[in-house]
């Protein structure tokens, strides 16, 4: 399957081109990337074509394209892959306006196709087992949950609110929010949220705190920021626990790693030993577009999710310190 990647902008970009090279029935062909000096930087890394024109990339032909540009060019991208008849795997979140979401969801349904989102934590062991456990009727009554979501500061166009659309808020809340309603099969109902820049000097918020409450009663909380310090062991966290009337359970995303003591800059870090999520959500991209299923994660998937994010701001106070 012949796959080309949209724009480089996003680090996990990076991820995905790894990942495409470990898969036997994938192939990177090219990428577009019109910031010239990073394209062809990139091209020369995984030893493929770097092109600076969108229309003569989406020419070529290739059966998809993974698109990790600015958030604010995600709608532009997708309608243009789509349009030139691939497939489409987005980076998060979909879009910064629900009404740029429902036009990419509405022009690869009527090409007829492909768009999935790229939520990687779904492909978590520990996040699967405990759907499992929830499907298995083992927690009881779901009752509520606590989730985070913690990373490093990004710098960069993520904090230029014109080309992300928000700050940590919309960064990091999707993620956790997709895990919940996947969790539940509930939509959310209501979202207050307190936020504010408390680590950098900037005007984007980097920290927030979030209440839920789904359709079926159920409450969450969301603890979101850009807070972990480059001395910090790891990049940051994806956790979630589970509140329900027989067993409380609490997994995390990015939890099976060795603590690693050293002399380096870092005196601990944590060495991931567990599944890849970012190739696992790469895999199943292919198999899904190789058997003609329907995505795992889909376009409504990603607007649902933008939709609490963007709800947030709405809705947020600041905080008064």
């Amino acid at each position: 399957m012949k796959i080309g990647i949209m724009s480089f902008a996003h680090m996990h970009a990076y991820s995905y081109a790894d990942c495409l090279l470990k898969l036997e029935e994938a192939e990177l062909v090219g990428i577009f990337d019109d910031d010239v000096s990073r394209g062809k930087e990139a091209a020369n890394k995984y030893e493929t074509i770097h092109f600076g024109d969108q229309k003569e990339f989406l020419a070529e032909e290739m059966d998809a394209v993974i698109i990790c540009s600015e958030n604010i060019r995600h709608k532009e991208m997708v309608i243009n892959a789509a349009r030139a008849g691939k497939h489409i795997l987005c980076e998060k979140p979909i879009a910064t306006t629900i009404e740029d979401a429902q036009a990419m969801i509405d022009v690869c349904a009527d090409c007829g196709v492909t768009l999935q989102i790229a939520f990687p934590v779904r492909f978590s062991p520990a996040i699967q087992q405990v759907k499992q456990l929830i499907d298995n009727g083992e927690l009881g009554e779901i009752v509520a949950f606590r989730s985070t979501n913690r990373g490093q500061y990004p710098g960069g166009w993520f904090v230029d609110k014109e080309q992300s659309g928000g700050g940590a808020i919309l960064d990091h809340t999707v993620h956790m929010v997709d895990i919940m309603r996947w969790y539940l099969g509930m939509e959310v109902v209501k979202v207050d949220a307190i936020l504010d820049s408390f680590f950098q000097n900037g005007d984007i918020d980097d920290a927030g705190l979030l209440t839920l409450e789904f359709e079926n009663g159920v409450i969450a909380s969301h603890d979101v920021s850009w807070s972990r310090l480059p001395e910090y062991p790891t990049w940051g966290d994806a956790t979630i626990e589970v509140i329900g009337t027989k067993q409380t359970v609490k997994a995390d995303g990015f939890g099976e790693y060795f603590r690693l003591f050293s002399n380096e800059r870092k005196s601990l870090t944590h060495v991931l030993y567990g599944s890849d999520i970012d190739f696992e959500l790469i895999k199943d991209f292919v198999n899904c577009i190789k058997q003609g299923k329907s995505p795992t994660i889909t376009g409504h998937d990603g607007l649902k999710a933008l939709e609490v994010a963007l709800t947030a701001y709405e809705n947020a106070c600041n905080f008064s310190r």
